[in-house]
């Protein structure tokens, strides 16, 4: 009998797909880890978050992105890599798993989530991998320390940094899924480039990827689809407000349940979330489809705060914005805070700040914190190139970071006719009514 790690089914799987049309499964291993229990939650987690609320064709979870990341480094190293001496095929399995399980630890509205309770996603991905589970267990079965191999992988700390690279680098599988499948479900027409001449360019090179010079237009046209694709959709200060609201419901729910606030509902599936005491099988049970449930059940709470943040959420009643400055701003804040005060709403909770900021793409500073190994071009002379020294429109946005900033609050309750509304009004710039 083969080994596990050879093992292939006997007739290959395919599950039909919007974005690649088909994913193509012949690895047993790679079939029993799509069936574990800790890979089919992922059903129940969005991709793209809070933005179904404006986009409401992105209901796509992370289960289908994390099988489209998987075929993309499948048809890599199986169509483009094979056969090239280049290439170590004894990594096939250890890079497809790892495509495969990259997201494994994202949890309910991940950033959200983790912004209240203080996570991270990777470092559940690492425990998920390596922990008492389903997946570690499948894992192990290739052999002791594959598992570690996979998380060594996903974490950047892999000794092959070619292998790292078709997973995370500035032209890996997961960016060029991700920006098509959002934008197949979102229903823009920015994230779309020609995919399949970037797969067919690529080739690997000692320690890394790197990309022929004949489809440099391609990744052109990636790079700037991905830059649309963060101020249009994964930026958009709609979206932003509906994930405002979000964490500040968290927020409420967890410093109610600090004070000992007796809940109509008890946040049974948080609690070890709100004193710090949970496992990784709580995190692991906890998914969207539990948190939307307490969000529903606390829209009836007697916590007046707590019952208005839910119903904004789950009824799409979001919070207004404006432009913010915080250079310029900054004493503008402080008295806004306490014109809410007056007039008797909760800066805490209602008047919140918001920041996203985006590098489309950057060329290698050595040594800086998060730097980015850049995408190199393959001449024809052999020479390996960097792609902004070569392509003026790439030139035009390597290394200029360009940030948002927002101020949200509840425009419907500044209506009223107090001196401390006027005010208010009158410091955000709003028209009187």
């Amino acid at each position: 009998m083969l080994p596990y790690a050879q093992q292939k089914l006997a007739e290959e799987k395919v599950f039909k797909d919007p974005v690649h049309r088909y994913i193509h499964i012949r690895d047993q291993v790679i079939w029993d880890v799509i069936g574990a229990k800790e890979f089919q939650r992922l059903r129940r987690i969005r991709q793209l978050g809070t933005t179904y609320l404006v986009f409401h064709g992105a209901e796509h979870s992370r289960f289908s992105h994390s099988l489209g990341v998987y075929e993309i480094v499948r048809r890599i190293i199986d169509n483009s890599f094979e056969g090239r001496p280049e290439w170590d095929q004894s990594e096939r399995l250890v890079v497809l798993c790892a495509a495969l399980l990259h997201d494994l630890g994202h949890g309910p509205f991940s950033h959200a989530f983790e912004n209240v309770f203080q996570l991270d996603h990777e470092n559940f991905t690492q425990a998920i991998l390596l922990g008492n589970t389903e997946v570690h267990e499948i894992l192990s079965r290739v052999s002791e320390d594959f598992p570690q191999k996979v998380a060594d992988v996903i974490a950047k700390t892999y000794p092959n940094k070619q292998v790292v690279s078709l997973i995370s680098s500035q032209i890996d599988a997961d960016r060029m899924d991700y920006l098509q499948r959002d934008a197949y479900f979102t229903g823009v027409s920015y994230g779309h480039f020609d995919m399949e001449r970037i797969l067919r360019v690529m080739r690997p090179r000692e320690d890394q990827v790197v990309i022929k010079s004949s489809g440099m237009h391609a990744v052109e046209d990636y790079i700037m689809s991905r830059y649309q694709m963060y101020w249009q959709v994964y930026f958009h200060p709609v979206s932003r407000s509906a994930e405002v609201i979000l964490t500040k419901a968290l927020h409420r729910a967890k410093k109610l349940s600090e004070e000992g606030y007796q809940f109509a509902h008890e946040p049974t599936h948080f609690k070890s979330f709100f004193d710090g005491t949970f496992t990784l099988e709580d995190y692991v049970s906890l998914d969207e489809s539990v948190l939307l449930t307490y969000f529903q059940l606390w829209t009836k709470e007697e916590d007046v705060i707590l019952a208005d943040l839910c119903s904004r959420f789950m009824y799409r009643k979001l919070f207004q914005y404006i432009e913010f400055d915080p250079a310029k701003d900054f004493t503008k804040m402080r008295e806004l805070e306490q014109l809410f005060r007056e007039a008797g709403i909760d800066p805490d909770y209602y008047l919140v700040f918001d920041s996203s900021s985006d590098l489309p793409y950057d060329f290698y500073r050595p040594g800086e914190e998060g730097e980015r190994i850049p995408i190199h071009l393959l001449m024809p002379s052999g020479e390996i190139k960097e792609l902004s020294r070569q392509s003026e429109i790439v030139e035009a946005v390597s290394g200029k970071r360009r940030s948002d900033h927002k101020l949200y609050f509840p425009e419907e309750r500044l209506r009223g006719n107090t001196p401390a509304e006027r005010c208010i009004r009158d410091v955000l710039g709003l028209k009187e009514v």
